[in-house]
């Protein structure tokens, strides 16, 4: 007689250590990209199509509040 198990995977943002570490890098890059962003002269800021206060508010965003596609 043989047994099956079946087994469920969950995704990645959810599953212990892994989904812990994965938040965790996506919060540092939302950290990094944003103190980047802040310290761009107002001519880079042109370019991408921001004003000061557009980086500066986009800067100050908590590290939790990603972009949907991040968590994708």
């Amino acid at each position: 007689m043989t047994t099956q198990s079946q087994t469920r995977r969950l995704p990645a943002q959810s599953t212990g250590f892994k989904g812990f570490f994965t938040a965790l890098c996506r919060a540092h890059a939302a950290s990094r990209q944003r103190r980047a962003l802040e310290r761009l002269d107002d001519s880079a800021l042109t370019d991408i199509g921001l004003s000061r206060t557009e980086a500066h508010i986009e800067s100050r965003r908590p590290v939790w509040d990603v972009p949907a596609h991040w968590l994708h």
